[in-house]
C-alpha cells in the first residue's frame, strides 16, 4: 500500500429538507386546517479514528464529501427523513487543518474519537407551525438551512513510542529490520528510505513502536533531498534514537547537521529524550572506533552507545534504555491524571 500522510479534503454538510403547505381536505371533516409537515435535518460530516489504517491513501483518488440532504415534509403532518451523516474514516494520529494548513480543527489521537467537522442544516417549518387564532389558513412553510461547506487538510502524524532519525545510510532501515518483523528496502545508496516505516519492538517482557523516517541532510528544512515533511511524525515519539555513520570521517560534524535540521524544524524535538549511538561499528578497527567515538562524544554532549545491527553489538542495550525511558514517561504520564473526585 502507497504511504500518503497528507491530503486536501472538500468536504460539505446536507442541506435540511423543505417544510411543506398542505392542508386537510377529507370528506365528512367539516373544518380542514393546515397540515403540513417539517423537512428533516440535513446530514453531518463527521471524522472517526478507526484501527487498521496507517495511511491516508483512500483520499488520493475521493476528495469530495457530501452528507444526505433531509427530506422535504409531506402533508398529514408527515416530518421528512434527516439526511444520512458522511463520516470520515483516518487512521489514529490524523490531524484536522483548516484550508490555511495551521489552523488546527481536530486532533484524532485514538481509535473511536470522533469530531464533527460540519453541521447538517436544520429542516424548514411547514404550514402547521404558523396557524393561529387569526392565521387560520397559513400558506407558508420555511426552506431548509443550507449545510456547512469547507475544505480541510488532513495531515497523519504516526504514533510510535521511538523514533529513528540520522542522515542518510546511517543504518536506520537495518536497525529496524533487526529488531522488528518490518522489512523496509535497504541498500548501500542514500535515500533508500522514502516513506516512514513502522516496527513493533519486543524488548524483554515490554513492547513499544519504532518509526523509522528517512534520512536528513543539510538544508532539509529548505527543501534539500526529501526536505523535513516526514519530521512531523517524530513529534509525537516519546524518545529519539539518533544514530550516527560510524564510516563517516567526521561524526560529530554529521550529529551537529542532523541536529540543526530539527531545531529549523521545531516542534519541540530538541527537548525530547535523545539517545545517541554510533553505528556500523563492525566496519571499524578499534583504534578507530575509540577515536570516532570520542569525537561524537565531544559534540553530543553524552558518551554514545556503540551499535552494530550486522553483528548485533550494542541492540540489546539500546532497546533496554529506549524501553526505560518510555516505560518511565509512561508511568509519570498516568500518575499526572488527576483522580476523579469522590462523590456520595
Amino acid at each position: 500500500m502507497k504511504f500518503l500522510d497528507e491530503a486536501k479534503v472538500y468536504i460539505r454538510s446536507g442541506d435540511g429538507g423543505n417544510g411543506c403547505v398542505a392542508f386537510r381536505r377529507e370528506k365528512f371533516i367539516e373544518f380542514g386546517g393546515p397540515n403540513g409537515g417539517d423537512g428533516g435535518r440535513g446530514g453531518d460530516v463527521w471524522v472517526e479514528g478507526v484501527d487498521g489504517l496507517n495511511t491516508l491513501i483512500d483520499y488520493r483518488y475521493q476528495q469530495h464529501f457530501k452528507a444526505a440532504r433531509g427530506q422535504h415534509g409531506m402533508g398529514q403532518n408527515r416530518a421528512g427523513i434527516g439526511g444520512d451523516d458522511k463520516i470520515l474514516r483516518v487512521p489514529a494520529g490524523t490531524e484536522i487543518l483548516d484550508d490555511d494548513g495551521e489552523t488546527l480543527i481536530a486532533d484524532v489521537t485514538e481509535v473511536g474519537q470522533r469530531f464533527l467537522l460540519a453541521k447538517g442544516g436544520n429542516g424548514g417549518f411547514g404550514n402547521t407551525h404558523f396557524k393561529s387564532s387569526t392565521n387560520r389558513a397559513p400558506r407558508r412553510a420555511n426552506p431548509g438551512q443550507e449545510g456547512q461547506e469547507r475544505w480541510i487538510r488532513l495531515r497523519l502524524k504516526l504514533i510510535a513510542d521511538a523514533g529513528l532519525v540520522g542522515l542518510p545510510n546511517a543504518g536506520k532501515s537495518t536497525f529496524l529490520s533487526a529488531v522488528t518483523s518490518a522489512r523496509p528496502k535497504i541498500a548501500d545508496y542514500p535515500f533508500t528510505t522514502l516513506h516512514p516505516g513502522l516496527g513493533v519492538v519486543r524488548s524483554d517482557t515490554r513492547e513499544f513502536v519504532l518509526a523509522d523516517l528517512p534520512g536528513l541532510i543539510e538544508g532539509a528544512h529548505e527543501g534539500a533531498g526529501l526536505g523535513d515533511r516526514f519530521l512531523g511524525h517524530i513529534e509525537r515519539c516519546r524518545v529519539i534514537l539518533h544514530l550516527v555513520d560510524g564510516t563517516a570521517e567526521d561524526p560529530g560534524e554529521a550529529y551537529a547537521t542532523v541536529r540543526g535540521e530539527l531545531d529549523a524544524y521545531g516542534g519541540g524535538l530538541l527537548d525530547k529524550t535523545e539517545i545517541v549511538a554510533l553505528s556500523k561499528t563492525d566496519a571499524l578497527d578499534p583504534e578507530t572506533r575509540a577515536e570516532r567515538a570520542a569525537a561524537l562524544e565531544e559534540t553530543a554532549g553524552q558518551a554514545p552507545l556503540l551499535l552494530s545491527s550486522a553483528s548485533g553489538e550494542g541492540v540489546t542495550e539500546a532497546l533496554r534504555l529506549l524501553a526505560d525511558e518510555i516505560g518511565g514517561m509512561k508511568q509519570e504520564a498516568a500518575s499526572a491524571v488527576p483522580e476523579p473526585a469522590w462523590r456520595p
